[in-house]
């Protein structure tokens, strides 16, 4: 059965509406005369239909006069006597009509955001729980719980207020910049007498030349898109392939190409490579197929695919397509070609005699992907014609000029690096397309800044530079880190030269490249901190940048599953010990707990090794702060998750939460 077919229906449950609210809302109900009155309920009560929703908000004070029995609310079965509370019963105060603008200010400020993560982190573990046992009507009413919550309005508002795009508008020209808009913000996502507004289309530059068509929409599009997302997502992660590294949280370049790196190193390793290239797959997905298919709310997926756009002043429909700039755009092209790697193990089954049908096999990042086979006829005649035809069923077509087979001796281009056998020995390096594309870059800023001092050049420079480096720092990239630091001197050299036609090289030498330790050339400039401090700032030299061996992700791990939080924790731990800052904080944790363990009570070193263990999962909203964390031996650790054991932070009376 379909995940979104004939059978994804509303679960027969009698599902009360969601009471938690960590911001108060406003109601008209009526007094013993019949007058309206307007009533501030401060929605605080945990939900009645379920048990993972906590009590979050601020308390306020009840000054309504009580009967003798009378009901909480006019949302609420519940009653009390006069002077008795209810557990779980809402906090009612009364106001005059229209609440001052300082009130929404405050109460926006006033969100307990550590109970909304924590919110709606456990319902999406419950999600991804009901996913993996199939039981879609419990995942409908679990999604839906989530889209009306408090605490998913909330999360959703403050996502689309926070990113890059904050200040940029859609079509309506309205950005939520102040704490009183984002609080009407959160009143104003609700399903019911929703219609998005057209996408605002701009183009931004393509590697080739062309131009690239974005969808902007409005801030409140945004937001119940992202609000829906949080009930999406959870389940995108459940059923997706397994070796698709796009768009996905705690996956990246870095772990496609260490995939790469898996399959096409060994001698028995396949050696021809199918490079797929679908054509505009964001604006060619069949929106038939999409609401099929994707398990989520039909009308309102609906009301986003055929918004339309503007452009020019003119409207124009949608028919087909995913806008590029949606936030759910990207999940919903990954749960499109999800599927294609089960249909080609349905048919190359893995064997481990290495026979040449298992040894096909598909690396995905969103819509680029590979597919390895042992033969250019097996790959052309068997598994192109497979590939097709699953992408025939979503409305897609696979480029004819950029869908090319190829053997690794001859190498490939896929995700900015090249991987090449030499003498069958694999190796993967920065791509050439990609390189001459930073020195472009660097060219053109060198250029706009002919008269700009040497410091403002370098604070320009030394993003673009460091970011390149730290890319590629997982591959064979030391050779040209050394071309490239070398090309670069010579674009700032003829810089410096043009600057100073009439002094002499020493000069212009001693002026811009100074000596710092073992280095006799390095590009120096001063620049004037916020303090009015004169700062001096150096080129980054990407040769000093350390290679570093990506460690893989296991395909299975999903980073909303508890069974994983482990598995994430250890993760983290690692990659906290290649950055300089979190490797303070380490030290900070370690030092906290005297350099003991907290469960065996026994030192930890380097030879004994650590993990870094949240009290408060992630997946229920735990944070990174040090109050949140334990540094644990690994044994220690997994027996924790194993046994759900409880655990103290040392010094402090409060217990590790079970999971």
């Amino acid at each position: 059965m379909a995940l979104g077919g004939k059978g994804w229906t509303y679960p027969t449950l009698a599902l009360e509406r969601n009471m938690v609210s960590p911001y108060p809302s406003r109601h008209r109900e009526s007094n013993s005369q019949g007058k309206l009155i307007e009533v501030w309920v401060q929605e605080g009560g945990e939900s009645e239909s379920s048990s993972v929703m906590g009590k979050i908000g601020v308390e306020r004070s009840c000054n309504i006069t009580l009967r003798e029995s009378a009901q909480t609310s006019t949302r609420s079965p519940l009653t009390r006597e006069q002077g008795k509370p209810i557990k779980e019963a809402k906090q009612m105060t009364v106001h005059p009509t229209g609440a001052a603008s300082h009130d929404i200010v405050e109460g926006w400020h006033d969100i307990d955001w550590k109970a909304v993560h924590r919110n709606v982190r456990r319902l999406q573990a419950r999600i991804v729980k009901a996913t993996k046992e199939g039981k879609w009507g419990k995942v409908k009413a679990l999604q839906r719980l989530l889209t009306h919550s408090y605490s998913g309005k909330a999360l959703a508002v403050r996502r689309v207020t926070e990113n890059d795009g904050a200040a940029t508008p859609g079509v309506d020209k309205v950005i939520w910049d102040t704490p009183r808009k984002k609080a009407q913000a959160v009143a104003t996502l609700k399903q019911r007498g929703y219609h998005p507004q057209p996408l605002r289309r701009v183009y931004i530059p393509k590697r080739n030349g062309k131009k690239r068509p974005l969808g902007i929409p409005c801030m409140r599009c945004r937001a119940m898109q992202a609000l829906y997302l949080l009930a999406l997502d959870p389940i995108a992660e459940a059923t997706a392939d397994r070796q698709s590294y796009g768009f996905r949280r705690e996956r990246s370049t870095a772990d496609a190409m260490q995939k790469c790196f898996l399959i096409l190193s060994r001698k028995y390793s396949p050696q021809w490579v199918l490079e797929g290239d679908i054509k505009g797959c964001f604006d060619a997905i069949s929106h038939t197929w999409l609401l099929t298919h994707i398990p989520m709310e039909k009308a309102m997926l609906q009301k986003w695919l055929k918004a339309g756009y503007m452009e020019k002043h003119v409207l124009y429909p949608t028919e087909a397509g995913t806008p590029q700039g949606g936030i759910c755009s990207p999940v919903l092209a990954n749960m499109t070609l999800d599927g294609l790697e089960a249909r080609l193990r349905e048919k190359f089954p893995e064997r481990a005699n290495h026979s040449h049908k298992g040894k096909v096999s598909l690396i995905r990042y969103a819509d680029d992907f590979i597919i390895t086979g042992e033969t250019k006829e097996l790959l052309e005649c068997e598994v192109k014609p497979l590939v097709e035809q699953f992408m025939r069923e979503r409305g897609l077509e696979l480029s004819s000029e950029k869908t090319v087979i190829t053997h690794i001796e001859n190498g490939f281009d896929f995700l900015g690096q090249n991987v090449r056998k030499y003498q069958g020995k694999l190796l993967i390096k920065p791509s050439k397309d990609n390189v001459q594309e930073l020195l472009a870059k660097v060219r053109k800023i060198v250029k706009e800044n002919k008269q700009a001092p040497a410091g403002k050049l370098i604070v320009q420079l030394n993003p673009i530079i460091r970011g390149w480096a730290l890319y590629h720092r997982h591959v064979a990239s030391k050779q040209t880190f050394n071309f490239v630091d070398h090309a670069i001197f010579e674009i700032l050299w003829q810089w410096a030269r043009r600057r100073h036609p009439n002094k002499g090289r020493r000069w212009v030498k001693d002026k811009y490249f100074h000596e710092i330790g073992h280095r006799r050339w390095v590009f120096t400039g001063e620049v004037e901190s916020k303090k009015g401090e004169t700062l001096t700032v150096h080129l980054y030299n990407a040769a000093k940048t350390r290679i570093r061996r990506h460690r893989l992700i296991q395909s299975e791990a999903n980073p909303y599953d508890p069974a994983w939080e482990a598995y994430f924790d250890e993760r983290i731990g690692l990659k906290w010990l290649q950055s300089w800052l979190k490797r303070r904080k380490l030290i900070a944790l370690w030092n906290e707990q005297e350099g003991k363990c907290p469960i065996c009570d026994q030192k930890i070193t380097k030879e004994s090794g650590w993990h870094v263990h949240h009290i408060l999962y992630r997946v229920y909203g735990g944070t990174d702060n040090l109050s949140n964390l334990l540094l644990l031996h690994p044994n220690c650790h997994r027996q924790v998750h194993h046994q759900q054991l409880d655990g103290t932070k040392p010094g402090a009376e409060t217990c590790l939460e079970e999971a």
